[in-house]
């Protein structure tokens, strides 16, 4: 096996705007319905403000500190006889699938992954862990390392 190191690549640029707007999309809607709701409602209007600061806070921390989070710690790589990935937030997890084990490689586009021209790559291996999930790349380059890793795992030469 390849020696064993910390993987080297790194996500495609625009993940940084995809991550930060899925930040805002997860912080402003229920801060701004809280923000709706004290102008409606007057006797809560105090009540339903600090509910919003209470979230907004916490909200506005995610979204300043989460995408340039994401992208120093998210590496991914493919040598030879595996595939190596390195995410999370405090507890960082380093996943390695060899080549003999990967079941199944798909790629995810969500909505907003499709506004910034990304893709996921999910390697499924027979790991009770789970699948390696490879987030953050050009869309095609998610479609040509898919078909690479699915070639070698059914023992093609791709490579």
């Amino acid at each position: 096996m390849d020696t064993l190191r910390p993987p080297s690549r790194s996500p495609d640029e625009r993940a940084f705007g995809w991550w930060l707007a899925q930040a805002v999309v997860s912080v402003l809607p229920p801060v701004l319905l809280l923000v709706l709701l004290a102008v409606l409602i007057t006797p809560a209007r105090r009540w339903l403000l600090l509910a919003a600061a209470i979230l907004a806070v916490p909200g506005l921390i995610y979204i300043l500190v989460m995408p340039p989070w994401r992208m120093r710690v998210h590496r991914w790589e493919v040598a030879q006889e595996a595939v190596f990935t390195r995410a999370g937030w405090v507890r960082q997890q380093w996943r390695i699938a060899p080549m003999e084990r990967i079941q199944t490689v798909d790629t995810l586009r969500g909505p907003l992954q499709q506004l910034f021209g990304l893709s996921s790559v999910v390697v499924t291996t027979a790991s009770a862990a789970g699948a390696l999930t490879i987030d953050g790349l050009d869309h095609e380059d998610a479609r040509l390392l898919a078909e690479d890793l699915a070639a070698r795992a059914r023992g093609g030469d791709a490579a």
